[in-house]
Parts: structure tokens; sequence; C-alpha cells
């Protein structure tokens, strides 16, 4: 029986930053206040492995990789090996990559990680489709449905999908299947020049489903992170007792 999972732990602060010193900051200041932090290609390919290390020297929090891998099936398992020996608690992979890709995720969960495919960027749009090659009668919801599925069939732990599409996933994945949502933007937050073309706030994530939120600028350009955190870990236990 899977026990709930607490409210702090259900927020992952994204660690989209250029460098170790920056980066650092951040993890002091919030180790207490976020369940996980994720790193990125920016971070991760600026600083290497060093920085998984540095997180965990600072923080209790666990630790989402998150590269997005996309290759040839035997060097997607070969990446996942590697990252497991980093102890790192999640990885994401490209869930457009198919079968033989998504099964790799199954090599890995008896080292403890978890491979979250990503179904469709947040940043791509409905209109988008049609220029990426899809069909016309292909809707944005209708193929992260198709993706999630997928996933869950061949061994990932998750995926990660936007607000829009949680509900839609609940349904037809089990319990169990993470669901990790990005584009998180709460109503007192200010994003400027945003990027996101699918968002939610943090407790409508949650009360649509979500396991877990990836929150990065509205508490990164936040004039108190460390306060915006709590704020957003106030939401999800809202919806939690709601």
């Amino acid at each position: 029986m899977n026990l709930p999972i607490p409210a702090k732990d259900r927020l992952i602060f994204a660690l989209d930053i250029p460098n170790r010193e920056e980066a650092e900051k951040y993890v002091r200041l919030l180790g207490e206040s976020v369940g996980c932090f994720k790193v990125g290609l920016e971070l991760f390919i600026k600083e290497g492995p060093d920085i998984i290390k540095m997180v965990k020297e600072n923080s209790s929090a666990s630790i989402f990789l998150d590269l997005k891998l996309h290759d040839i099936p035997a060097t997607v398992s070969s990446a996942l090996i590697s990252a497991a020996t980093h102890e790192v608690k999640f990885i994401t992979i490209h869930g457009s990559g198919g079968k033989s890709i998504l099964q790799t995720a199954a090599e890995v969960k008896s080292l403890g990680l978890e491979v979250l495919a990503v179904t469709v960027l947040t940043s791509v749009s409905e209109s988008e489709l049609k220029g990426l090659g899809f069909k016309e009668n292909l809707s944005l919801s209708q193929l992260v449905l198709n993706r999630a599925s997928e996933a869950e069939k061949y061994g990932c732990a998750g995926v990660i999908c936007s607000g829009e599409e949680i509900s839609s996933i609940k349904r037809v994945c089990k319990p169990d299947f993470k669901l990790v949502v990005p584009g998180i933007r709460p109503l007192w937050a200010e994003v400027r020049k945003d990027d996101q073309s699918r968002t939610i706030t943090p407790k409508d994530a949650i009360l649509k489903g979500a396991d877990m939120i990836v929150v990065g600028r509205p508490i990164r350009n936040a004039k108190e992170p460390d306060v915006a955190a709590r704020k957003v870990v106030d939401e999800i236990r809202s919806a939690l007792i709601a």
C-alpha cells in the first residue's frame, strides 16, 4: 500500500540556473522548504555530476535529473544505469521514443531510479502539432494520453504532463503511476516573457490529481524565494484537505 505523499515532498524546485554558485544559494535557502530539486540540462552540462554532490551536501531533498534522454535504446539504457550510480531519484526520457526506449525504464527499477516519460513539452500548443508532422485530427490531449498509456505499459514510473491532461491520464492509468506537472503559475506570481503555453496553479494541479509539481521562476524570481516556496506548499496542503 502506497503512503500519501506529504505536501512538501510534492514540490519540486527547478534549479534552472547557469552555475554552481547560484544553484548552491537556492539549495541552502530552500533545502527545508521543498521536497526535491530538479537539475536540468543547462546546469548539468555546465557543472557535470558534481552538481548532484553539491545538492546532497546541502539538503536532504531528493534529486530529479531532468535530461530528457532521447537516443537509441542501448545508449539510453547505458545513460540510465550511469545516472543510477549518482543515486538520484528521478530522471526523464522522451515519451516519443517508442516501445524500445520506454522499456529501458524497467532495467533500472531495481537500482532505485524512477524514470519519467515526457509526453509533450508544456511549451507546445495545440496549433503547433500540425507543423510537427502530426495528423490534423489528432488533438494534443489525445497525443499526451497515448504517450502516457504507452509509458505505463512499458515500465515507466510516471510521466511529465501539463495540468490540462491530469484528469484524463488519471482515468486510464493506475493510481501509483506518477504525474509530475510543470508549467505551474500561482495567481500571486508574475513571470515575464513566459514561454509556457499550458499552465495551472499549484492548488488546481493537486486537486486534479497531480502527484508532484515543478516550480521554477515563480519561486526563483520572488523577492523572498523561501517565503514563495512555503506559499506553494500551503496551496498544495489546502488542496489535499479540500
